[in-house]
């Protein structure tokens, strides 16, 4: 399983050195790392043991927590904060023991490095998930001094982690490389490879400044006003609200409850696309204005009914409901036959592509939405049947 935890160093003391000056190298030393575990991968793990079968143990107790010998006595300026970090995984303190690192470093934001270390942690679920190989990340961003670079590089030798990093600083991505080599930390330049192809392609060189950087703008284009008034929209547009404005939106989804639907058009919103959601509920008549806007819009949302009884539970225990309450929403006969009246609406209208969400991720869901969404919209060749993805 992966633990993640972004880290500051506001509270590092720099070291003097220089661009060209690499620190001694450190005598690596054990240490007892306490880390925020991934809610998230919880979450798709205990649906995936739902779908195998397994039954799901749920910790009621903290984890003992024993440490092999104290922790080790902050040196070089590193503050002793900087990975005594705890968090709960699922129910339970949880202690990442015998877990490798990744650093993820990064001049701006760390979304880039971020992403793509994660992405590559997706070819790996088959051991992350199991505990097989556990991986722990700390993201360092807004990298932009040697200094706090090779504070950060000294520590990923003595933890024996692995650096990936993104600096668009040419003489910055240099260092970082020097010190691994020099180091035997191994290391992966994301942003260097790239940059290069491009500036070889077109024939420029690359500005080599960071984003943020003073004499780099970033104007508020047309397309970014586009994306915030798509944000704007769905919000206001969630759970079948203002239903008279449908008509307006680039994509209406609709299913029964917990079937991802305002999480789904939150993250294609802040892709530039207006998303409408209409929940579907036993008893409460759909609005005419789903069946007025142009079919090819609209989106079915469907999922296994003994993964959603149990989202549903979840959801019931989190807000409260009383055990009268929660038989009228995640007892499985009603969710099942919830999940067919839902079925029915999906069949009487043929031209909405009826998608399975479980075990998708929203980025996956999103994904094939998207994919149909432009496939219509430029007339690619798509049969008027409904069918499931």
């Amino acid at each position: 399983m992966i633990a993640s935890s972004t880290l500051s160093l506001s509270s590092l003391r720099a070291t003097p050195a220089s661009s060209n000056q690499v620190p001694s190298e450190p005598d690596p030393e054990p240490r007892v790392r306490r880390l925020k575990g991934s809610g998230q991968l919880n979450r798709w793990s205990r649906a995936r043991a739902i779908r195998s079968g397994r039954k799901l143990e749920r910790p009621g107790n903290r984890a003992q927590l024993v440490e092999a010998k104290p922790p080790v006595r902050p040196r070089d300026g590193l503050s002793q904060d900087l990975f005594s970090v705890t968090g709960s995984v699922g129910d339970g303190e949880v202690e990442m023991r015998g877990a490798k690192s990744i650093y993820m470093v990064s001049d701006g934001t760390g979304w880039t490095v971020e992403h793509s270390v994660n992405a590559a942690l997706g070819q790996f679920d088959h051991c992350l998930v199991d505990r097989g190989c556990p991986v722990n990340t700390h993201l360092f961003s807004g990298i932009d001094a040697v200094e706090r670079l090779m504070e950060i590089v000294k520590q990923a030798a003595k933890e024996g982690a692995m650096l990936v990093y993104t600096l668009a600083d040419p003489s910055m991505a240099e260092s970082a490389k020097q010190a691994c080599n020099m180091w035997g930390i191994p290391s992966t330049d994301i942003l260097g490879p790239i940059t290069e192809a491009i500036a070889s392609h077109l024939g420029v060189s690359p500005s080599g400044l960071p984003r943020g950087a003073p004499g780099r703008s970033f104007p508020l284009s047309e397309e970014y006003f586009r994306r915030i008034e798509a944000i704007e929209f769905t919000i206001k547009q969630d759970d079948g609200a203002l239903p008279q404005n449908l008509y307006k939106a680039d994509i209406v989804l609709t299913g029964v409850s917990r079937t991802g639907k305002t999480p789904l058009s939150i993250y294609m919103a802040q892709k530039g696309y207006k998303v409408a959601n209409v929940p579907i509920v036993m008893g409460v008549e759909l609005p005419k204005g789903l069946f007025e806007v142009d079919p090819e819009k609209v989106f079915g949302l469907t999922i296994n009914p003994l993964v959603l009884q149990t989202i549903r539970k979840a959801r019931a225990r989190s807000l409260g409901f009383s055990e009268e309450t929660r038989s009228n929403y995640s007892e499985m006969e009603y969710v099942r036959e919830e999940l067919e009246v839902a079925g029915r609406i999906f069949a009487q209208n043929p031209v909405w592509p009826v998608i399975e969400v479980t075990g998708k991720a929203i980025e996956e869901t999103a994904a094939v939405v998207l994919r149909l969404y432009h496939d219509r919209k430029h007339r690619c060749s798509m049969p008027r049947i409904s069918k499931r993805y």
